[in-house]
């Protein structure tokens, strides 16, 4: 039974019979606040990473013309290399973008940090639209250098904010919209990017200024939407501001375990926030980060950026033809969409560590697969068919685990004092991963031809080691109990400092003690 609008929408998690009082609800309110954190973010991220692939042959004939007219003519070489650096430098801008997390989530707070961010998204984004009327290629390089910037906070402000205003029975599952605002504009962007419809020499343009739009809606929303708890509570010191985010964020009035739960979390982190050298100095951070950063680089150099960036080129090295790969690779992002839709409630049942196995491992058969079939593809026809099926098995695989899991999980292996810079860290790492497959693969699919995808399928074999060695389960844990099973792999909770923490937390309210055993 779903609750009333003002209730909230009840999980498919709650127990049957089970008590109304300790009935699981999902309060509109809620629902509000990371739909309009989303808007803003995973869709100018999803959007922006896909609207370059359809129209690309109109778009570097734009850029070919433009810089004929004032420069002269550009050789094949010097075309391919300035339509290289348009895609990459999307990217760049990210790597930049991943830097100022820690400063801008700190400084401006989650939300408030998503709302400035989204001048970046009017100023690149407006570029990027009027670089068409301008006959100016150099504002196309100009504004995706700059929607890259707002990208790159995104893709750490936007799991920040979630993780930190979901409960903990459901920030999995919630963390999950993160990635599904990502896949579902992915797809938007291909669906407006066919010919037939914005991906064509009249109207690209307007088709690269859509990000606009998703900024119009989150400035619309995100003010009325609360600033996260945990961040007023134990970084603004504003108990009343908590509980009064609380207060909409939740359907009871009672947070004193949630608020417990926080305090327990303020004994036991540092006075101060920590920075990128106390990574270095304390084996108890440096081991969550180390994870977090393979679990990103899991993510990118998994070959995802490759069928995401070139999916039409592989297509067409598969045999298919142009209209034929345009359509397929609109297959993909479908995939993708109905993929994360699905690890929704699995998230919660199965958990983020065996779902990035399952995930990690079948990408690495299918890459495996696709590289064997695009071999034989010139010698039986039904190879061709092979390869396109194990494309799009490939990136089932992905959305069920590395799609979603390591946004999700960098935010859970750190408490709030050190969470934004090892968030910012993470983050940096996935884009400048982004920048070397986005630049690496076509070079390196030109000298070794169909075997590309091998190396792509050792390094998830590696990845798929790492995780099932080194990744512990995050589900249902409290950010603190996280924290402390790293303190305790490390023998830093057995310290002296620790256990005068520990006592002071265990004389603590009836609810603290509850939320950290």
């Amino acid at each position: 039974m779903y609750g009333t609008m003002e209730d909230g929408l009840e999980t498919p998690f709650t127990a049957p019979n089970q008590p109304p009082k300790q009935s699981r609800k999902v309060p509109c309110r809620l629902i509000f606040a990371i739909a309009a954190a989303v808007v803003g973010s995973s869709f100018q991220f999803g959007f922006n990473t896909g609207v370059i692939n359809s129209p690309g042959p109109v778009i570097q004939v734009f850029i070919n013309e433009t810089f004929s007219e004032r420069y002269g003519l550009l050789t094949s070489l010097a075309l391919n290399s300035l339509w290289a650096f348009t895609v990459a430098v999307f990217a760049v801008g990210g790597m930049i973008g991943g830097l100022l997390i820690d400063f801008w989530s700190n400084r401006f707070g989650r939300r408030n940090g998503m709302l400035m961010n989204n001048v970046f998204a009017v100023v690149g984004g407006g570029l990027m639209g009027i670089s068409q009327p301008a006959r100016s290629f150099e504002c196309l390089i100009v504004g995706r250098f700059i929607i890259g910037i707002q990208c790159g906070l995104s893709t750490g402000l936007c799991p920040l904010y979630v993780s930190e205003v979901a409960p903990k029975e459901l920030r999995g599952s919630l963390g999950v919209v993160n990635q599904l605002g990502v896949t579902a504009t992915l797809l938007l962007s291909q669906i407006l990017g066919l010919p037939d419809v914005l991906g064509n020499d009249r109207l690209w343009g307007v088709l690269l200024a859509v990000p606009v739009l998703f900024a119009v809606v989150q400035l619309a929303s995100l003010p009325f939407c609360p600033e996260s708890p945990r961040f007023l509570l134990l970084d603004r010191n504003d108990a009343v501001g908590a509980e009064e985010a609380l207060n909409v964020l939740r359907t009871t009035t009672d947070h004193s375990a949630e608020i417990g739960e926080m305090r327990a979390e303020q004994q036991s982190q540092p006075l101060v926030r920590t920075k990128l050298i106390h990574f270095v100095q304390k084996r108890s951070l440096l081991q969550p980060l180390a994870i977090a950063v393979v679990l990103q680089l899991s993510q990118q150099l998994s070959g995802i950026n490759a069928v995401f960036y070139y999916s039409t080129d592989i297509l067409k090295a598969a045999g298919l033809g142009l209209k034929d790969a345009s359509y397929v690779t609109l297959g993909v992002g479908v995939i993708m969409v109905l993929m994360t839709l699905v690890s929704v409630p699995l998230m919660e049942r199965s958990g983020r560590r065996l779902l990035h196995l399952i995930g990690l491992g079948g990408m690495a058969v299918q890459a495996t697969l696709l590289a064997i079939m695009l071999h034989l593809k010139d010698e039986h026809q039904w190879a061709s068919y092979v390869s396109v099926a194990a494309m799009l098995v490939f990136v089932v695989f992905f959305a069920i685990g590395p799609g979603s899991i390591p946004w999700l999980i960098v935010a859970e292996l750190f408490s709030q004092s050190s969470r934004s810079t090892a968030v910012s860290v993470a983050t940096t790492v996935n884009w400048a991963a982004n920048v070397v497959v986005g630049q690496g693969y076509p070079p390196l699919a030109n000298l070794i031809g169909n075997y590309s995808f091998v190396i792509f399928a050792i390094l998830l074999v590696g990845f798929w080691t790492f995780t099932y060695f080194f990744v512990p389960e995050t589900k249902n844990k409290t950010f603190d109990e996280i924290a402390r099973l790293f303190r305790k792999k490390t023998g830093e909770d057995s310290s002296p400092e620790m256990r005068e923490k520990t006592a002071i937390i265990s004389n603590g309210s009836e609810a603290t003690i509850r939320t950290t055993l």
